[in-house]
């Protein structure tokens, strides 16, 4: 019989373990395989592919339909490319040479500035509305602890000021600032920037940005509303003004021995 014969003759704890390690080496395939539907195959610095990526080569492609009828997206023949248009120059002709900025870095986009392109649509929240904008256009929310930024004047890391806050931008489910308006005339021109409240430091009497100096404001990359913020423009904007930490002066980025 079955209970004597199997049971009685088989080591179940044995049994038990070699089980879950089967289990366990198929969990690691499938999700050494699903991590390559997007960054495979990987290309050297001459923009060949690599040899020797397993699991990209056996992919067939998986269709996901995007919520709020944004369509559908095919990984990997699908996936997002990278950047072509980089302004780099290799410093060397040897594997790995670090790339020099050919231009302005932190306009260029690269280098500590560098930004991946997003989709260049607003991110939603799980009712398909924006999520970040402006608390001006937004009812019942106000700042209800700490310092309120608007109307400060806003200083760079050089000590000028080159303007005021007017607005804040709101995440409204999360109910969190994340990024601050910008008029660059103190006295008001509508020439207006955003920059990431993560990088604004908000003091008694002014708003400190130290990655930005004078020369660098006008620059910063605008967005083609002032009602709502693409994750594209997120990214750049970002990419941006924490790059200035290390281009916004030459020196901070030239050699030091």
């Amino acid at each position: 019989m079955v209970g004597t014969t199997f049971f009685g003759d088989t080591d179940l704890a044995t049994l038990a373990i070699w089980g879950f390690w089967v289990f366990f080496a198929g969990l690691i395939y499938y999700l050494q395989k699903e991590n390559s539907r997007e960054g495979f195959p990987v290309v050297d610095d001459d923009g060949v592919p690599a040899k020797g990526h397993w699991g990209w080569a056996f992919l067939k492609d998986k269709t996901f339909l995007l919520p709020h009828g944004r369509g559908s997206v095919t990984v990997p023949s699908g996936q997002h490319g990278d950047r072509d248009d980089l302004a780099l120059a290799r410093s060397a002709l040897h594997s790995g040479a670090p790339y020099i900025p050919t231009g302005n870095p932190m306009i260029d986009g690269v280098g500590p500035a560098s930004w991946a392109p997003r989709q260049d649509h607003p991110e939603l929240d799980a009712h398909g509305h924006v999520k970040i904008r402006p608390m001006s256009q937004l009812e019942g929310f106000k700042i209800a602890g700490g310092r309120d930024p608007r109307g400060k004047a806003v200083v760079g890391g050089d000590g000028e000021v080159i303007g005021r806050v007017i607005d804040v931008w709101v995440d409204v489910p999360e109910a969190l600032i994340r990024f601050l308006t910008i008029d660059l005339n103190p006295e008001g021109s509508g020439n207006q920037v955003i920059v990431p409240l993560t990088l604004a430091n908000i003091k008694k009497n002014c708003v400190l940005v130290k990655t930005l100096h004078e020369h660098n404001w006008q620059d910063i990359p605008r967005t083609k509303s002032m009602d709502e913020i693409t994750l594209l423009e997120e990214e750049k904007i970002s990419a941006y003004v924490a790059g200035g930490a290390f281009y916004a002066r030459q020196e901070f980025s030239d050699a030091k021995l």
